[in-house]
């Protein structure tokens, strides 16, 4: 199982207001003519009274409104069928268009760009505005970004486990639908998620003998954590901006031809799942109604890092601990690997061995890292990671690690 975040895929609109103000937003308005029509500003209670919707005689509706109030799709449905010609929404983030539709004059901009809209509309006896359609931005590369919806972590349920595994495009999927108009965009994890499963099949196709942790395992170690077109960080929408972490995107941004050669695996078996179940507090008992076998626990309860993940999270360090991992070699058979370590703030990591040395009797190997903070009082989550390089392939796994001491009495 992968868990998925969701990035952009950019597309815009030029605007005019008359000839003082030309902007681009965000949009998938896509009709072939430009349009040009006159301004109305209108009060918030538009989008609650459906009678006066329908009592508007109105060319275009501009809003502002904020990050909390949702305009679901049937109020822009009714609004089109009422007569208006368009909708400009300031919002922030003004590229989050879960608003927006495609067969209709609707584009979001940003606070700021809407209060010079604002302006115009207050100082100009006869506004009027044209868009155009909307376009797919090529030339420069800008930066990705994790969509403000997507899903974040870090995981609630089960702190020591990363949340989310890998990031996929997301935003303005381009899906074939029924109806007169054969097309849509859409926006949201589920659309990230065809692209990791669509991975996940090629990879099994080119790989049959890989179990699903493997095939987990490949995604993950290879996926980028900067844009792989303009080499920029991957950006995180939301309040602030920022620079993505591993809980915005995982272990980074999938790459399905680096994900067919990985070098190294993380690998796990049915034992290796029902330790983890122990870990998590089940019972024999309970373990052996879900795999409908003969399963028992350890007397002493596993620990939860050592689940045989390509991540690791340490939600509560308390002075050190150590963390085991264990690799197999997908790559050329005689393989020597060195570990490059780029550690959280104020955490100390070590490797042993440093080096991994694979040949044709020696497939798998163990490592543990044994992790120490160099303070000891309460911090936020912080992040680093750790890779292995052969010097053709980078296995890389992020590290999250979150410090917490006990209070002196």
């Amino acid at each position: 199982m992968l868990c998925y975040a969701n990035v952009n895929i950019y597309r815009v609109n030029p605007c005019i207001l008359e000839r003082r103000l030309l902007f681009s937003t965000f949009s998938i308005y896509a009709t072939i003519l430009e349009c040009q029509f006159g301004i109305c500003l209108t009060s918030k209670e538009v989008f609650f009274s459906h009678n006066f919707m329908y009592s508007l005689n109105l060319k275009l509706l501009r809003k502002f409104y904020s990050q909390r109030y949702i305009c679901g799709w049937k109020i822009i449905e009714d609004f089109r069928d009422s007569g208006g010609l368009g909708l400009i929404v300031a919002k922030s983030p003004s590229r989050a268009l879960e608003v927006l539709t495609f067969d209709f004059p609707s584009v979001g901009v940003s606070y700021d760009i809407g209060t010079q809209i604002l302006n115009y509309l207050r100082y100009s006896r006869k506004p009027r505005i044209k868009l155009s359609p909307a376009k797919t931005h090529v030339g420069k590369p800008v930066s990705t970004y994790v969509a403000s919806f997507s899903s974040r972590g870090p995981n609630s349920i089960a702190p020591a486990i990363l949340k989310p595994d890998v990031a996929a495009p997301g935003v303005l999927i381009l899906a074939a639908v029924p109806g007169e108009t054969p097309y849509e965009f859409y926006s949201g994890t589920s659309m990230a998620a065809p692209h990791v499963s669509g991975i996940v099949a090629l990879l099994k196709s080119l790989h049959p003998d890989w179990s699903p942790a493997a095939i987990k395992s490949a995604i993950m170690t290879t996926a980028g954590v900067k844009d792989p077109h303009s080499g920029l960080p991957i950006i995180a929408e939301g309040m602030p901006f920022k620079v993505a972490d591993p809980f915005d995107f995982g272990s980074g941004l999938v790459n399905a031809n680096a994900a067919n050669d990985p070098g190294l695996v993380y690998d796990m078996g049915t034992f290796d799942y029902i330790l983890y179940l122990c870990s998590m507090g089940y019972k024999s008992d309970d373990i052996n109604n879900i795999i409908d076998g003969a399963a028992s626990c350890p007397l002493k309860r596993p620990s939860i890092l050592d689940v045989n993940l390509p991540s690791l999270t340490i939600p509560n360090l308390k002075g050190t601990v150590g963390v085991r991992r264990t690799v197999t070699n997908v790559g050329p058979e005689n393989s020597k690997y060195k570990a490059i370590i780029e550690p959280p703030p104020g955490i100390t990591i070590k490797v042993k061995p440093e080096t991994l040395i694979f040949n044709s009797d020696i497939s798998k190997i163990s490592f543990t890292l044994t992790i120490s903070a160099t303070h000891e009082y309460n911090t936020e989550f912080e992040f680093g990671s750790l890779t292995w390089s052969d010097g053709v392939h980078q296995v890389r796994i992020p590290l999250s690690v979150r410090t917490e001491f006990p209070q002196l009495v």
